[in-house]
This record gives structure tokens, C-alpha cells and sequence, in this order.
């Protein structure tokens, strides 16, 4: 049953192959700054989760299904880190979901049971270095979920998916060349780092009926990296 399906953030990395996904069996909508690389069967609106108000755009009166992509990776010594540096990480990862979310409650609650799919980190459960900020405001979303899920249960469904490094645009950084893709790829006990499609193929089920007994999850989607040692 074809549903409308709202991506913030959809024209690159994680957003995009998912909007690739389901776009010849669903209505997709992406709301993003950009409009290049919009997947060609999907509506774009342009919106900036920082700075515009989701319920000006021009969306169904039913929303079915909801991602939230937009994130950062900042890793730094904490020593390094300002306030202003963990404020700026909690406004795109966790403030901009809460009033996003806020926003389509109507829009959500007119399905007969939409799904709402939004993304933490491996760093969150796993303790590692450097991780402070993007943790702490991570960790936030995971809490927010599981309050959220319990308490508009039946209405409607909220999972996390918490990737370990995935090679998208946004980990450009640490991924620039094979000597540093080689390393990051030894840590994982599947020897790999993640892909787009990897964490796509987990959001597109969790949206799907297939996954209608699931909610206030947090899944990991990791190569191994929270749950097994092989060192």
C-alpha cells in the first residue's frame, strides 16, 4: 500500500538512498536545502530545519512515515570543545527533530499508524573518545524516542538507527582516503565500514508494515562494533 513518506534531508547519503528505496512504491517527499540530487519520482521542498517552519510547506494531510537525517560529526577533545560547540551539535541533531516532530503531530496522527524513524550513534551505548558532543546529543534523541513511542502508542511508531561510521558525505572527513578507510574498516568485526544503503535498507523496513510490532527500539547497524570484540 503506497503511503507519504517525509524525509528532512534526502539529497545526499543516508536520506538519498533511502528516498531511492521507496520512491517507486511510496509518495516521498524531501524537504532539504538543496534540490540537487533529488531522486526524479520524489517531491522537493525546500526547507532549513535550523532556521524554517515545517508547517508552511506544502505536505499531505497524512504523513505515514518520518526520517530525520540531519546530523554532524564533530569529533574533538573535549578540551577543545566550547559550549557553543555542543549548543550548535544539539540544534541540528535533537532541537530541530523535537520541533519538527512537533509540528506534523496532526499530520502524524491522521495515519492509521505512521512510523517515524530517526538516527543516533554507535558512540552512544559505546564510550569512545572525542565523541562528547555528538554523544550527548545523540543520546538525547534515543531518550526523546522511547518517551515519544510509549506515549502515543498505538498511534503511531518510533525507532532509532544507530549507524557506526558510514561512508556518506558527512564522514568525508575521516574517510578521505584508503589508508584512513583501510583503518576504520579493521575496527569492525564485518572488516568494513558502512554504507548508505546498509542503514537505508533498515529505515525503509522499519517505515514498512513489516516492522508494525516494533517500537522504542534503538538498532544498531554497525558492523558488530557495539556488541562484539575480535581484537
Amino acid at each position: 500500500m503506497s503511503k507519504n513518506i517525509l524525509l528532512i534531508g534526502g539529497s545526499y547519503g543516508i536520506g538519498h538512498a533511502i528516498a531511492n528505496l521507496l520512491q517507486e512504491n511510496h509518495s516521498v517527499y524531501i524537504a532539504s536545502r538543496s534540490n540537487e540530487n533529488i531522486p526524479k519520482d520524489c517531491t522537493h521542498l525546500t526547507f532549513d530545519v535550523s532556521k524554517d517552519d515545517i508547517s508552511t510547506l506544502a505536505l499531505p494531510e497524512q504523513i505515514d512515515g518520518f526520517v530525520y537525517c540531519p546530523g554532524s560529526i564533530q569529533l574533538k577533545p573535549f578540551k577543545m570543545m566550547s559550549a557553543e560547540s555542543f549548543e550548535a551539535d544539539m540544534n541540528i541533531n535533537f532541537t530541530g527533530l523535537v520541533k519538527t516532530v512537533h509540528a506534523l503531530l496532526p499530520k502524524l496522527k491522521k495515519s492509521d499508524q505512521a512510523s517515524l524513524v530517526f538516527f543516533s550513534t554507535v558512540a552512544v551505548k559505546v564510550g569512545m573518545p572525542f565523541h562528547t558532543s555528538v554523544a550527548a546529543a545523540k543520546g538525547a534523541i534515543e531518550g526523546f524516542a522511547k518517551a515519544l513511542a510509549a506515549e502515543y502508542a498505538p498511534s503511531f511508531r518510533v525507532n532509532v538507527i544507530a549507524p557506526s561510521l558510514t561512508d556518506t558525505p558527512l564522514a568525508d572527513k575521516l574517510l578521505s582516503n584508503e589508508d584512513k578507510k583501510e583503518k576504520m574498516a579493521k575496527r569492525h568485526p564485518l572488516q568494513r565500514v558502512g554504507t548508505d544503503k546498509d542503514i537505508a535498507q533498515m529505515a525503509a523496513f522499519l517505515l514498512s508494515d513489516r516492522s508494525s510490532w516494533m517500537t522504542g527500539q534503538v538498532l544498531g547497524v554497525d558492523g558488530g562494533m557495539s556488541t562484539l570484540n575480535t581484537q
